[in-house]
């Protein structure tokens, strides 16, 4: 119940988030929750969330009488918008489960910045919710400029503290993975797209690792020796669900296996891990992080 009621807290500031100055009559607020919950939002109700939302995030939502809308107020004391919603995806579950604590364990709390663009992804998912084309301005690593483009969004997808926008698109005619710290603008179209029935996000990057599209390839056996600590961390924290431990060695390491397509990222993660992980086949994946290594080790010589 308080974790349902703590959602429609979150729903309500990223729907005034998503508004902007413009802000929103009630009528327009509850159209948008009868859509999401399906059930009627009266008055009332607004009106006690609305003062939930002030008293647990410090969010005003003011009314301007002159046009009969609502808005979140901006002030140096309130969190701002274009803020609230990396506030309340980053540090909210934290928080909330500390409010009762909150001045006993004051300085005793860290949590970690993770800037990967949040404030599109209510946009983005709205717009999944509703199956809305959007329209992108999207600059990629290594390009100069940014490009348009026009996009189905099918899902989003997190990896490596970054949120990503699973996509079809328009130009390219194939789905697409979009960064969204990488989007510089991104607006709504009026032309709405049907999501393919069989369309699933976990299905889709189960062979894969990271953020990188199957695109065709097939996945391989790779197996790795790790040392006993680094085993134990593997195993907590598995470097891809299809890994396996296969055995334990006298020495305290294991051997894990699992299949899984080789791209940049696992490679990359591979490379991290340094002397505690040491991969065994295929030989192709060995010699390329041999390569890799061999290459940063040559930053270091005199």
């Amino acid at each position: 119940m308080v974790q349902e009621l703590i959602g429609k807290y979150i729903f309500l500031v990223q729907t005034f988030v998503e508004a902007g100055d413009a802000g929103l009559t009630l009528q327009a607020l509850q159209r948008r929750w009868e859509s999401r919950y399906g059930e009627s939002y009266p008055r009332r109700s607004f009106l006690n969330h609305r003062m939930a939302v002030e008293e647990i995030f410090g969010i005003p939502i003011v009314c301007d009488r002159s046009t009969n809308t609502y808005r979140i107020q901006e002030s140096e004391t309130a969190v701002d918008k274009r803020e609230a919603v990396d506030f309340l995806i980053n540090t909210f579950t934290v928080n909330s489960l500390l409010t009762l604590g909150k001045e006993r364990l004051s300085g005793r709390v860290a949590v970690e910045d993770v800037p990967s663009g949040q404030k599109w992804l209510t946009v983005a998912m709205r717009a999944m919710l509703d199956s809305t084309v959007l329209r992108i301005r999207y600059r990629k690593y290594m390009s100069p400029e940014a490009d348009e483009r026009t996009i189905r969004p099918y899902a989003v997808k997190e990896f490596a503290k970054r949120w990503y926008l699973v996509a079809y698109s328009e130009e390219a005619g194939a789905l697409r993975t979009y960064a969204l710290d990488r989007i510089q603008a991104m607006e709504s179209l009026p032309e709405s797209f049907k999501m393919p029935r069989d369309f699933n996000v976990d299905r889709l990057f189960q062979d894969s690792y990271g953020i990188y599209l199957p695109e065709g390839d097939a996945p391989v056996l790779v197996k790795i020796r790790a040392t006993e600590r680094e085993a134990a961390y593997l195993q907590d924290l598995p470097l891809h669900p299809s890994q396996t431990l296969v055995s334990r060695e006298k020495d305290g390491s294991c051997i894990f296996a699992l299949r899984v397509i080789p791209n940049p990222n696992f490679l990359m993660d591979l490379c991290c891990r340094g002397n505690r992980l040491e991969v065994l086949e295929p030989e192709s994946l060995r010699a390329s992080v041999r390569e890799a290594l061999n290459k940063a080790l040559l930053l270091y010589e005199p």
